[in-house]
């Protein structure tokens, strides 16, 4: 057998097309997340006269209504064209990103725009990556993931700067309408491109399918309704969950943790650069060991960084401490992704894996929704930054040896 280093670099060489197509969506996905429709708050709040409740109300509901929504239009990606599906998603995307740049003062249009940004960009861009891979790729499903997963740490190191750039050239509707060109005249058709010949991989795999069941060996998709049933879901969900939800928490909090610490916002800013890379890393890492290990076992491991980091975060004050908690993180959250990806689809097969995968991403847009929230109402309470930093880690523990049964069987 090749060195594991040969081995992946023929794999890649065999896969270019695909593989880099799996990279793009995620990585493309960035005018969508989080991150980078922050950037906006200030200009966004003065144009439509929000406070800073209300803008952050409306921007909760949309995200609650794209999770709500994803749930079904996520699932067509296994009945519709994987190509129809991704151009009719970008268009889309290109859309949301147009109605930014020309959007009237009106506030109902703005929840119409975040939407929009939030159902194409965040969640269909994401998924439509991360499915591809896990359904397309059997032998070499981790690396193949992994290589979809740092699509968005590698956008999340990007984007903010060259974001933050736009705004200063073009102001922020200049930026939006960039980002609208850039989607409908750079990604579709790059997107399209990698995709050519993708009707004989369909083909291929359905046939394969077909020699899998007249040997005996088929694979067994779960519909969302048999998953739904099955004890192992609930068991492995909360570990795919922790890093979205006590990430998304803790970053949204940042300014009150900077403050509790004793740290500076430019010190926790240029952390984010550790924390992306070490998300590159973690998918990296978690890919191998998917190929080597299966998913399964990725349960027992893939969230011990953060509870490191967290033990750190509870108990530490030095500012140079911050290099030691966001890359933790990091790792955990890169290696979430790559573990979402391939998961789902070794223990509930590839048939429904667009449905199952939808699912699981609506319950995480709620736990990400619900996560602020809960740290603020226990910050504003009297508990303290280190408690929280402390029960996550104890959660983080906890869910680990929840999945524990499922990780000991074999894959």
């Amino acid at each position: 057998m090749p060195p594991r280093p040969v081995a992946t670099l023929r794999f890649i060489a065999a896969h270019p097309r695909l593989l880099a197509f799996g990279f793009l969506m995620p990585f493309a996905s960035a005018f969508g997340q989080t991150f980078f429709i922050g950037l906006f708050g200030e200009p966004l709040r003065a144009a439509f006269d929000l406070s800073n409740a209300r803008f952050g109300l409306l921007y909760s509901l949309a995200t609650v209504c794209s999770a709500a929504l994803l749930v079904w239009v996520g699932r067509l990606i296994d009945r519709v064209d994987l190509r129809v599906y991704t151009a009719a998603t970008a268009l889309a995307y290109a859309g949301a990103c147009l109605l930014m740049a020309v959007i009237p003062p009106w506030q109902p249009l703005l929840f119409v725009a975040f939407f929009g940004l939030r159902i194409t960009g965040q969640g269909l861009m994401s998924h439509i990556g991360l499915t591809s891979m896990g359904r397309y790729f059997t032998e070499r499903r981790g690396t193949a993931v992994s290589a979809a997963s740092m699509g968005n740490p590698v956008s999340e190191a990007l984007f903010p700067s060259v974001g933050v750039a736009l705004i200063a050239g073009l102001g922020w509707r200049g930026t939006w309408l960039a980002a609208a060109g850039a989607v409908a005249l750079v990604v579709l058709p790059l997107a399209l491109w990698l995709l050519r010949g993708h009707g004989a991989r369909e083909r291929a795999r359905r046939v394969q399918q077909a020699a899998d069941a007249a040997g005996g060996t088929v694979d067994r998709s779960w519909r969302v309704g048999q998953v739904l049933r099955d004890l192992r879901f609930y068991l492995m969900l909360p570990v795919c969950l922790f890093a979205p939800f006590t990430v998304t928490g803790l970053f949204f909090h940042q300014a009150a943790l900077v403050a509790a610490k004793g740290w500076t916002l430019p010190l926790f800013a240029n952390a984010f650069i550790a924390f992306a890379g070490a998300a590159i890393t973690g998918a990296l890492i978690s890919g191998v060991l998917v190929d080597r290990l299966g998913a399964r076992r990725l349960l027992l491991g893939v969230l011990g960084p953060a509870a490191l980091g967290l033990a750190v975060l509870a108990s530490a004050t030095a500012p140079w401490t911050v290099f030691l908690v966001m890359p933790a993180l990091g790792v955990t959250a890169g290696g979430t992704l790559t573990l979402q990806g391939a998961l789902w689809a070794e223990v509930y097969g590839t048939g429904h894996l667009g449905a199952v995968r939808s699912l699981v991403y609506a319950v995480m847009v709620v736990a990400t929704a619900a996560s602020p929230a809960l740290f603020g109402a226990l910050l504003d309470g009297g508990v303290t930054f280190a408690a929280i930093a402390a029960t996550c880690a104890g959660a983080a523990v906890l869910v680990s040896a929840v999945a524990g049964p499922v990780a000991a069987r074999p894959r």
